[in-house]
């Protein structure tokens, strides 16, 4: 799925880091909302990059980061120069809450995230029994980061549901910050 772009085509729009466990559905949810289609995947080893433009004023540059237990070491690496992370939970997966808690915290601690915008993507709604938004905010200790403007969103990569307006929100955190 990954797209070659300039430097300039990056330098032009924002970037965004899409971070999340591995298979909580980060290229699935970003090939939808750029195409519009449901593709198949298979674990994203290093990264995927793509600009949306999502409407005639708004852009941003993406970077679907692998979140394979051994590719997290390497997270560190895409976080210098983003305006935004978007960090996607399998809200199904009530097993991995913990894991993506830990996960989370430790990349918002690093010193190129220092006040950058955070929107949680509460991703695969469109299955049965999932956490709600608040379970889910309140697993991954969201009320907790005072230091930096942070939103969640319930999503469904397959069915396309809430993707447009996170990443409109994400645009806005942006412009705010």
């Amino acid at each position: 799925m990954g797209l070659l772009l300039s430097k300039r085509d990056i330098k032009r729009t924002p970037t965004v880091v899409l971070m999340g466990l591995g298979s909580s559905g980060k290229s699935t949810l970003l090939f939808r909302i750029k195409t519009g289609l449901v593709m198949e995947t298979s674990p994203t080893v290093g990264f995927n990059v793509v600009t949306l433009e999502l409407n005639k004023k708004t852009a941003l540059t993406v970077f679907d980061v692998g979140g394979q237990g051994e590719m997290r070491a390497n997270w560190r690496y895409y976080l210098e120069g983003c305006k935004a992370m978007m960090f996607v939970v399998d809200s199904s997966d009530r097993a991995s809450i913990g894991e993506a808690q830990k996960a989370l915290k430790n990349l918002l601690s690093d010193d190129n995230m220092k006040g950058i915008p955070l929107m949680v993507l509460a991703n695969k709604k469109d299955l049965p029994n999932t956490m709600n938004i608040r379970e889910v905010s309140n697993q991954l200790e969201l009320p907790s980061y005072k230091d930096r403007a942070w939103q969640i969103q319930a999503c469904s990569g397959l069915k396309g549901m809430g993707l447009q307006q996170a990443f409109l929100s994400v645009a806005k955190l942006i412009k705010k910050s």
